[in-house]
């Protein structure tokens, strides 16, 4: 009897508590003058790094912020229109931001809440992270994990037509065999992350940071002989 090509896909996802969250903060100021634009940010700036810097230990495992960074402050003109089409005097603006990375996610909720308060001040963007050694791990899991699940499938076959044993002659991210069509897939591991927000109930509120899980899956593509 003539041996059995068996082609699979193998995936396999897990999810795992956030240990990072990255925060952009930017100050964006405008004004009749360039002065006051880059005055009223720089000044606001400064307080946004000196808050990061304390948050900044020297004891490196218990520092609640593990890097940040700020970039230098921006400044630009532009002559907006009225609703009648006429062109309004310059409008000077100003822009800085500050970007820091916490392991410590309470401290990061007291931090928002403390600089959300600074005039000119906007959360940019908020995004969660495994450390870079977890990463390594539990990829390198979950892609033993996806080649398992081409194993178990591809045998799945073969006895469904009552064949034995499988044999793997081929390994591969998804779409590098050359046979198949695959939408979206893509090799390696997949990070997808959520977060939300929500205020306490109290006379005075506080901002709690609830992240959801990181998921993160795998996925390949297996040819295997079925005798």
């Amino acid at each position: 009897m003539n041996d059995t090509v068996i082609t699979v896909q193998g995936r396999f996802s897990a999810f795992y508590p956030p240990e990072r969250a990255t925060v952009s903060v930017v100050v964006h100021h405008e004004a009749d003058a360039r002065q006051d634009a880059w005055e009223k940010t720089t000044a606001a700036a400064s307080a946004i790094r000196d808050h990061i810097k304390s948050r900044v230990l020297e004891d490196k495992d218990a520092s609640p912020v593990t890097w940040w960074s700020s970039d230098s402050v921006q400044v630009w003109s532009e002559k907006p229109w009225s609703a009648d089409g006429a062109q309004l005097p310059l409008v000077y603006h100003s822009r800085v931001t500050v970007s820091a990375k916490f392991r410590d996610f309470q401290a990061l909720a007291s931090s928002l809440e403390l600089l959300a308060d600074i005039d000119g001040v906007s959360i940019d963007a908020l995004s969660w992270a495994l450390t870079d050694g977890r990463t390594t791990t539990v990829t390198a899991e979950v892609r033993s994990r996806a080649v398992k699940d081409a194993v178990a499938k591809a045998s799945v076959y073969a006895q469904s037509i009552g064949l034995g044993t499988v044999r793997a002659v081929a390994i591969a991210d998804p779409g590098m065999l050359g046979d198949q069509v695959h939408s979206g897939a893509t090799d390696g591991a997949v990070y997808l992350t959520r977060a939300s927000k929500s205020m306490d109930s109290g006379s005075a509120p506080t901002l709690s940071l609830k992240p959801e899980d990181i998921e993160v899956s795998a996925i390949v593509d297996a040819r295997f002989i079925a005798s």
